[in-house]
C-alpha cells in the first residue's frame, strides 16, 4: 500500500497577522503600563505555539527556538510575579528578550502549517489541563 502524502497547507498572510496581532497588541499595552492577563495569555500563548510548532517539525532556523525559550522564560517570570502580586507587567530590561522573541516568532511561523499550529495549540491547551 502506498504512502499518501498529507496535503501541507501553508500559514497565509491572514494567519499570520492573527498571530501578530496578538503578540503586538500585548507587548504594547505592556509598554504602555496596560497589560493583563487577557494580553500576557493572547502573547504568551503565540510565542509558545509557534516554539512547540517548530520543535515538532523539527525546523532548523539557527537561533529560534534559543530566543523563543528567553522569551517564554521571562514570560514564565511575569506570569509569576502577575500572579502574586496582581501586577502584570515586562520590565523595561526585559523588554528587548520579548520583543526578539516575537520578531523571530512572526519570522518562523512561515515555515509551518496551518494544521500544525492547530494540533499544537489543542496540545498545549490539553497539557495545560492536566
Amino acid at each position: 500500500m502506498k504512502k499518501r502524502n498529507l496535503l501541507r497547507v501553508p500559514v497565509t498572510k491572514g494567519l499570520k497577522d492573527i498571530y501578530a496581532m496578538d503578540m503586538h497588541a500585548a507587548y504594547q499595552a505592556a509598554c504602555l503600563g496596560k497589560f493583563n492577563v487577557d494580553a500576557f495569555g493572547r502573547l504568551a500563548a503565540a510565542i509558545s505555539v509557534v516554539r512547540t510548532a517548530l520543535v515538532r517539525h523539527q525546523t532548523q532556523i539557527e537561533n529560534a527556538v534559543g530566543v523563543l525559550d528567553v522569551a517564554i522564560e521571562v514570560l514564565h517570570q511575569v506570569r509569576q510575579k502577575g500572579d502574586d502580586t496582581g501586577i502584570w507587567e515586562i520590565a523595561e530590561v526585559d523588554r528587548a528578550a520579548v520583543f526578539d522573541g516575537i520578531d523571530v516568532a512572526e519570522q518562523c511561523i512561515g515555515t509551518l502549517d496551518v494544521a500544525l499550529l492547530a494540533e499544537t495549540a489543542e496540545q498545549l491547551l490539553r497539557d495545560m489541563a492536566v
